[in-house]
């Protein structure tokens, strides 16, 4: 990928296709650089593409993802918002290594850069990789449990995009926003109405259903969210790598219900 992937575009594509995937989008986390190499990979491999991007937002003091699909990807209202939304993560990794220093852990930021493809998108993913290859954890999760969690020696907060920014960019270029694999967020039920309210009050249209990162008894709590709220529904795996993944591209399920697929509001966008 070329935010916090280990696989190229080319190479999820033919992965994907691989897997029998029909219907791709790639979706970097703030990037929507591999766009067009993704569309291209995806011809190749003989699938249809959706653009797509997970845009980092700030709510209620927890960062909750949103992804785009179906937007011009040579936007450059979008483009700029990305560009700022990343513009705070060097700083932010130099003080996580800082305080990875302060409990022995010595040159976090370099090590971590080595699995960056765009150092300005630096995240605790590549510090977590780090920290595995250097023998300090036996695999990513353990690392976040000690290390990258609030109240943890690597843990620094960051304020990302605004909840409307990150649709208006979205829509304004022809896209649909989506909040992404909303059952992972540790909200207050009050606190999840009020970010599907505010979402749909900005004009987002849609949640993401089942994904690698929920359970199955989440995959029938939130078709029930999307049909209360009136949403569309998406699927995706979630998939950052072969080794860290917890479900591989491809190899979901469908969606339950009776919901509204997210593709069938963007059939005009697929290409």
């Amino acid at each position: 990928m070329v935010s916090d992937g280990t696989l190229t575009p080319e190479a999820l594509a033919e992965r994907a296709a691989g897997n029998g995937v029909e219907l791709w989008a790639l979706t970097d986390h703030d990037e929507i650089g591999g766009q067009h190499r993704a569309r291209a990979a995806a011809r190749a491999n003989g699938m249809k593409y959706l653009t797509g991007a997970e845009i980092s937002v700030t709510f209620a003091n927890e960062t909750v993802h949103i992804v785009g699909l179906g937007f011009d990807p040579d936007d450059e209202g979008m483009r700029q918002g990305l560009i700022a939304t990343r513009g705070g993560r060097g700083v932010r990794a130099q003080e996580m290594s800082a305080g990875l220093a302060k409990v022995g852990i010595e040159g976090a930021y370099e090590g971590a850069l080595r699995f960056v493809g765009n150092p300005e998108l630096i995240s605790r993913t590549h510090f977590a990789r780090f920290l595995v290859e250097s023998g300090v954890c036996k695999d990513t999760p353990e690392v976040f449990r000690k290390y990258l969690t609030e109240g943890k020696p690597g843990y620094v907060p960051h304020r990302w995009a605004t909840l409307k920014d990150a649709v208006r960019w979205i829509t304004e270029a022809g896209g649909i926003a989506v909040i992404a694999h909303p059952g992972r967020y540790k909200f207050s039920a009050n606190e999840e109405y009020a970010l599907f309210s505010e979402f749909e009050a900005h004009g987002g249209r849609a949640i993401e259903v089942v994904t690698g990162s929920h359970t199955p008894a989440e995959y029938v709590e939130y078709a029930d969210k999307a049909l209360e709220f009136g949403f569309a529904a998406s699927r995706g795996s979630d998939f950052h790598s072969p080794d860290e993944s917890h479900m591989d591209l491809g190899k979901l399920p469908w969606l339950p219900g009776k919901l509204t697929p997210v593709w069938e509001l963007l059939e005009d966008r697929i290409q």
